[in-house]
């Protein structure tokens, strides 16, 4: 399967959630088109939104920081993430993202299901 970019489709939720503001989502691969996953997406948090605090039961989400600058909650507190950067998230544990910055946010985000 190739999927061109004019194929991927864009999705707007607002606090996902529970964050503050709106998140884009560019589904760059469809949800029922992966196997042994549930998301494929280029994420982008403009200045002042972000992602809610959430929990990864039975599966594990890596975040592949492309652009901007973030902050990442985990069990042991916050940490500041910059392009180039990953966090991973898994095993029950729970995070949160958000964008402090003047600039977006843009990350991969892929949610790899666990066997």
């Amino acid at each position: 399967m190739i999927r061109k970019a004019h194929q991927m489709t864009v999705t707007r939720k607002e606090h996902m959630r529970g964050g503050d503001g709106v998140t884009d989502i560019l589904n760059i691969v469809q949800p029922d088109e992966l196997n042994h996953a549930r998301l494929f997406s280029q994420i982008t948090l403009p200045s002042g939104a972000g992602i809610g605090e959430h929990a990864h039961n039975e599966e594990t989400e890596y975040y592949y920081i492309l652009e901007g600058t973030g902050i990442v909650t985990e069990a042991d507190g916050e940490q500041t993430v910059t392009a180039g950067d990953v966090v991973v998230t898994g095993g029950g544990a729970t995070h949160a993202i958000r964008n402090d910055a003047a600039e977006p946010l843009v990350f991969l985000a892929v949610i790899i299901l666990d066997d």
